[in-house]
């Protein structure tokens, strides 16, 4: 697995990670939709594995991972503006 390889796995597990913490459902559905199906990615895995390649390879090819990160980048901005982020028992401040 090449550098390159690696960093896209810890990416796409990052993201698949923080769209999780999205605290309005109907916002991360979109995620559902657009980014990794429900259960590709055990929760809370950010591990990286040879084993990843096999699993995850479509998702890292040049032209799906642009179109994950893009994805990721509007869900984001959905969520900013409704419920934002829910962690660990703790909200972000943009909703106090």
């Amino acid at each position: 697995m090449t550098k390159h390889e690696k960093d896209r796995i810890k990416m796409l597990k990052a993201m698949e990670f923080i769209a999780r913490q999205v605290n309005d459902e109907e916002v991360f559905e979109r995620w559902l939709l657009a980014g990794v199906a429900d259960d590709d990615i055990a929760y809370g895995d950010l591990s990286v594995t040879d084993e990843d390649m096999e699993n995850f390879g479509d998702y890292i090819e040049d032209d799906n991972f642009a179109d994950l990160m893009a994805a990721f980048l509007r869900l984001m901005s959905a969520a900013r503006n409704s419920g934002g982020l829910y962690c660990g028992g703790v909200v972000d401040s943009t909703n106090n």
